[in-house]
């Protein structure tokens, strides 16, 4: 598997990582981001770490620290709500409006017949998504920009279906599988990580070719 490099310096790399591909190793074993960390090191002596999670589906941009104390900064980073973080997804349906805040607390339940699922709850943590639609497409499909100000596990998946009344498209937990596609339709398209006497860190992920399959631009 090739997994394009789209920013490098000697902090930093930031890959575009495939959908399918988690980033830790799965309980039942098989393939994840830990099998390509060596290959990564491209001449360091130690492998990066990822700084930040993304869905095993989503595929785009990743961020990965090149030492310890790129880490620590990067964490910080995110933890004080510095870091730009830019999402495509597609939308199972119409969006009325142009744009947006979704603002809609989260809360993690867990139950033996389901498993686990992020849901909205008013004791639950603050969650805000702001969102543009970018686009209709053929099928009744829209193409939404999302760009989250805080980062809840599956805060954009669940902020879409509770907004639109619709999931994001092929989402299996929140919506439904569909046969159009193999996974759920989420980009992480551009981030940006500032750096106090720095250039920020930053790149943009091309549109990979499932979103391109169904019309996005």
């Amino acid at each position: 598997m090739n997994i394009p490099i789209l920013f490098e310096d000697g902090e930093a790399l930031i890959i575009d990582k495939p959908a399918g591909l988690p980033i830790e190793r799965p309980r039942r074993g098989g393939a994840s981001l830990e099998d390509h960390l060596e290959s990564l090191k491209l001449g360091f002596q130690r492998a990066p770490q990822a700084v930040h999670r993304l869905d095993t589906d989503t595929s785009g941009c990743l961020l990965l620290a090149r030492n310890s104390k790129a880490l620590k900064r990067f964490n910080a980073a995110f933890e004080e709500k510095l870091v730009a973080k830019t999402y495509l997804g597609i939308v199972a349906g119409p969006v009325a409006e142009d744009e947006g805040t979704i603002d809609l607390a989260l809360s993690k339940i867990s139950s033996e017949a389901k498993g686990w699922r992020m849901i909205v709850a008013k004791k639950g943590k603050p969650s805000v998504t702001h969102w543009t639609k970018r686009a209709e497409l053929p099928g009744g499909l829209t193409l939404v920009e999302f760009r989250p100000e805080t980062g809840r596990t599956h805060q954009i998946r669940v902020h879409a279906e509770h907004a639109f009344g619709r999931s994001l498209l092929g989402d299996p937990v929140y919506g439904h599988k569909d046969a159009r596609v193999t996974r759920t339709m989420l980009h992480a398209s551009a981030l940006s990580v500032p750096r106090e006497g720095k250039p920020p860190v930053e790149a943009s992920a091309p549109l990979p070719a499932d979103f391109l399959a169904l019309g996005a631009e």
